[in-house]
């Protein structure tokens, strides 16, 4: 990994782990909690792709597993979150730009599902039975729901950070002049959020401009046609 994405995917986990222990995980919302590691994994994933996706998941992971108040074995959330990034990765598309929201919409909601389950899979392989107390069917709708409503918050502006530290030439087209789609994260700030970041701001500027032009060639226009008249009457 690029020096400017390690440096980034680690300020990022570090911050997304403090705000997972110190607020979301004393809330105490029936069943599960949200998990805005899980987010942060799979919004780099969403841009670094299955490689870069599995080892920031592995990172996070362990940390997570090392971080107070643990009470499982340190390496099984590593395990989830590192193929929660590997998965997620493979989502990205080929151009690493979303026409839409619900490809990272989708995404967040099969991370969700797919990491309670293996994070309840391997807690029954050491032992862990604290699934079944809980409920397993609760958990799933609970950590869906709760992801899906911290995803709109968080998945887009990682995937914006992460899309301007990378510096991608493919944001840039090969002739040297920007690139006509969107960004990787736009879909998903246009269609998720109802954000549009410098579309809505260029295009005034554009009609401001063309306006700005249409008149001034209407005055010169009218300049010139006296011009003519004056000239014909001398």
């Amino acid at each position: 990994m690029r020096l400017n994405r390690i440096l980034l995917s680690a300020t990022l986990v570090v911050v997304a782990l403090v705000v997972q222990v110190t607020v979301l995980g004393r809330l105490q919302l029936p069943g599960a909690v949200p998990d805005l590691v899980l987010l942060t994994v799979v919004a780099l994933a969403l841009v670094y792709g299955p490689v870069g996706g599995a080892l920031v998941g592995f990172t996070a992971g362990l940390l997570a597993d090392l971080a107070p108040p643990a009470d499982h074995a340190a390496g099984r959330y590593a395990l989830v979150l590192c193929v929660m990034g590997y998965v997620a990765g493979l989502v990205r598309p080929d151009n690493g730009r979303f026409r839409s929201a619900w490809g990272p919409m989708l995404t967040v909601v099969g991370a969700a599902i797919a990491s309670t389950l293996l994070y309840a899979g391997v807690g029954a392989l050491v032992g862990d039975t604290a699934a079944r107390h809980v409920g397993l069917l609760g958990l799933l709708f609970t950590a869906t729901l709760y992801d899906l409503l911290l995803a709109p918050f968080t998945v887009p502006l990682i995937m914006a950070l992460a899309r301007r530290a990378e510096n991608d030439p493919m944001a840039v087209e090969a002739g040297g002049g920007p690139a006509q789609s969107a960004d990787v994260s736009s879909g998903w700030l246009a269609g998720g959020t109802g954000l549009r970041i410098g579309s809505q701001r260029g295009g005034l500027r554009m009609k401001t401009a063309r306006g700005r032009a249409n008149r001034a060639g209407r005055i010169k226009g009218i300049k010139v046609v006296k011009g003519v008249k004056s000239i014909k009457k001398l």
